[in-house]
């Protein structure tokens, strides 16, 4: 399975651009460790052409999951023994099955065109592959396992660079963290990290008041 850049959408290219130049720090301050532990896993960011321009495809995790319960994220999961090889293509594959699974899109239709540095969720103890995709041919998506997904959405990207809906979140534990208020419901966390860094270095960002500050209650 291979990356490929023909015939993206000219304005993609910033993140095109983005994706071979950043570094695992300017992501993320939480890295894999070193000694090679954690589960392998990789999310699929996709961007396709909506109603409203450039849009992002997320989801909600189900409330009942064990980590990251009732969380918006990109579709995603651990990597599975036939995905193959987690330092070469293993995560592409990843990528496009879990998202299959979860929101119901045909794989067929999306162009992968880069892969992100990839990071740690310390939490959760998973080393994530960002793998960046072109919706080239939108199709149907929505829950497949409610047990998994309690919805699937898009998000325009003029909603998360809108200043007025961005935030900073405080965890309980003291922990600050970027945050966007779109489609009825709080992005925060490992994905809205994601987001806040590739708007950033897609020159997309626009100047919000990051004083802006949503309490997370202890239950997140």
């Amino acid at each position: 399975m291979a990356l490929g850049k023909e015939g993206l959408p000219e304005w993609l290219d910033p993140v095109v651009r983005a994706a071979e130049t950043i570094q695992p720090l300017q992501l993320s301050r939480f890295l894999p460790p070193e000694n090679g532990a954690g589960r392998q896993s990789a999310v699929l960011i996709l961007f396709g052409e909506g109603e409203q321009g450039p849009e992002l495809l997320l989801m909600e995790r189900a409330g009942s999951l064990r980590s990251h319960a009732g969380q918006p994220s990109f579709p995603g999961g651990a990597l599975d023994p036939e995905d193959g090889d987690p330092k070469a293509d293993g995560p592409l594959r990843a990528a496009l099955r879990e998202a299959e699974e979860e929101t119901g899109l045909d794989p067929a239709g999306v162009q992968l065109f880069g892969v992100l540095p990839r990071l740690y969720i310390p939490v959760s103890k998973f080393v994530v592959t960002p793998v960046l995709g072109w919706w080239r041919e939108p199709s149907p998506v929505g829950v497949v396992d409610p047990n998994e997904t309690a919805r699937v959405f898009t998000v325009p990207v003029a909603d998360l660079t809108n200043p007025a809906n961005r935030a900073t979140t405080v965890h309980p534990s003291g922990h600050r963290g970027p945050a966007f208020l779109v489609e009825s419901t709080l992005v925060w966390g490992f994905t809205a990290g994601v987001i806040d860094r590739l708007l950033h270095y897609a020159g997309w960002e626009r100047s919000w008041d990051r004083e802006k500050l949503v309490p997370l209650d202890w239950r997140s």
